[in-house]
């Protein structure tokens, strides 16, 4: 039996869960978000990315932007790779999109301030 340690991040509570990975069994989550939280990081685990772009004409150099949705954590070396010769020029507006369709997985970046 393989048992895998978690820590939820759900809320601030930041639960350790314990996870069979052949059952699916979890303990140690003190809410219901906490085995679907453990379940899906075994499974499927996803991320939300945050990041820098360069933009000229602008009061900064680099605009925040970030995912739009989660995407799966395998894919955040790859996504962060195509934000590397991104060069935008002011205005942007937020949520503006950055890029489309990050790895085929029909998430965008977006700005996440206007400039």
């Amino acid at each position: 039996m393989t048992m895998a340690k978690i820590i939820c991040t759900l809320c601030p509570k930041g639960c350790h869960l314990t996870v069979d990975e052949q059952s699916l069994d979890i303990t140690g989550n003190e809410c219901k978000r906490g085995i679907n939280f453990g379940v899906n990081e075994l499974q499927n685990p996803v991320r939300i990315i945050t990041s820098t772009v360069k933009i000229n004409g602008a009061a900064h150099r680099r605009l925040p932007v970030k995912t739009a949705a989660a995407i799966p954590k395998h894919l955040i070396h790859d996504a962060m790779r195509l934000l590397d010769n991104i060069e935008l020029t002011a205005p942007v507006k937020i949520g503006q999109v950055v890029v489309e369709d990050i790895c085929g997985t029909g998430v965008s970046f977006v700005a996440s301030r206007s400039m």
